[in-house]
């Protein structure tokens, strides 16, 4: 199946629902998910985990096991977690199953914007929304009399003036680990100058103008951060503002609870959001929006998809986002926006809007190109030109397979 249409709407149109406490109900029934590490995934799955009989598997390779684990018969999970950029191979291998009848049964708390319909019918509940948004050092702002960047070009500026005053190790981090994050990097900025990935009849269109100054720009970046950057996550990151390493970095937003978090962090109450900066006078915010939400395996039985989904709501309740308010942006009752979720209300309402994350079949072979071919441009081998032209050549190989191109 190639996905034709995935939908979320009124992405911050909260709802009020009724606390519960604990579980409203006892599991009887084997329940394993699936999904990132992060700590909104495990403040929801510890929240299933007072059900009884689920375990949690918390992963950063979620994306690449899930459609094998998926595929089998039956699923080694019942649930996945998934966003609008990893959902994508198990629809196409229908290995999800459509949630219409449980969300009647089961979903009377759920908002409209949870549910995520794919060509009509529901295919995944989200609970928050995410985007990689401006984190800055206020502090450090403060000392030296410098103002927001809104512009990549203001970023490289006040960049430098930190560098030049020396109190911290790098001014700048950044998510360009070798592979998906790289690739989604590029993607930021790739979209931040105007750019289209591929061609209305699915033919490649990054080796362009947009291409190439998209990755000047992220290799101008490059020249304040920490040269190990092509290692580079967003735990990594994460924990660079933690121990006080960098004053700058567009990271998650689901990352912001972790920085005043007084058992790891040495930099309580210091960082501040912003909108992620624009690449170009007019142009959206350099970022994609993305949503992170639950999915239940189609090669399981049906006893087992109704505990599932009945343990996945009640992972989904306003008594868990009260005690992890800080944890993500949330699209479940009873969260509080907080200080760090400003930076991406402030990116997802920007006019213009930057773009959801294209969940498409095409996207996906695209993400894996640049996410293969791109770190030869970082390393020198590869001029701007050449790398993009590798990563086209990957893709339409990619695709023709896929039988999305001739």
């Amino acid at each position: 199946m190639l996905m034709k249409k995935l939908a979320l709407a009124g992405a911050f149109a909260l709802m009020g629902s009724t606390a519960m406490a604990a579980c409203a109900f006892e599991n009887d029934v084997e329940v394993k998910s699936l999904s990132a590490g992060f700590e909104a995934w495990k403040a929801v799955t510890d929240a299933m985990a007072e059900c009884g009989n689920v375990e949690a598997e918390l992963d950063q390779e979620f994306r690449t096991k899930q459609p094998a684990a998926f595929a089998a018969d039956p699923s080694l999970y019942a649930l996945g977690g998934v966003s609008n950029g990893t959902i994508t191979p198990l629809l196409n291998e229908g290995t999800i199953r459509p949630l219409d009848d449980l969300v009647e049964q089961y979903g009377a708390n759920l908002a409209d914007n949870q549910l995520i319909r794919v060509n009509g019918e529901i295919m995944a509940i989200a609970m928050m929304v995410n985007t990689q948004h401006l984190m800055y050092r206020k502090d450090i702002f403060e000392d030296l009399g410098l103002e927001v960047p809104t512009t990549y070009d203001e970023v490289l500026e006040v960049a430098a003036a930190i560098r030049e005053a020396g109190v911290v190790e790098y001014p700048l981090g950044a998510t360009m680990m070798s592979g998906w994050n790289l690739a989604q990097d590029f993607n930021n900025m790739f979209v931040g100058f105007g750019g289209n990935f591929y061609n209305d009849d699915s033919t490649p269109a990054v080796n362009s103008e947009a291409g190439v100054q998209a990755l000047e720009m992220m290799q101008a970046l490059t020249e304040y951060m920490d040269p190990e950057y092509l290692v580079s996550d967003s735990t990594y990151v994460q924990q660079q503002f933690q121990q006080g390493k960098i004053a700058m970095a567009n990271l998650w937003a689901s990352r912001g609870g972790a920085m005043d978090d007084e058992a790891e962090s040495e930099v309580v109450g210091l960082v501040g959001s912003a909108a992620a900066p624009i690449a170009v006078d007019g142009g959206v915010p350099a970022t994609t929006l993305w949503w992170d939400g639950l999915v239940v395996a189609r090669n399981i039985d049906d006893a087992t998809a109704e505990a599932a989904f009945r343990v996945a709501m009640e992972g989904l309740d306003e008594t868990m986002v009260t005690a992890n308010n800080d944890d993500a942006i949330w699209l479940v009752g009873g969260y509080q926006p907080s200080e760090m979720a400003s930076g991406a209300i402030a990116t997802a309402t920007a006019q213009p809007a930057p773009p959801s994350y294209p969940s498409t079949s095409q996207m996906g072979l695209m993400h894996t190109a640049l996410g293969n071919e791109l770190p030869s441009f970082f390393t020198g081998e590869r001029s701007a030109e050449e790398a993009l032209a590798a990563v086209e050549e990957a893709y339409t190989s990619a695709a023709q397979e896929a039988g999305l191109l001739e």
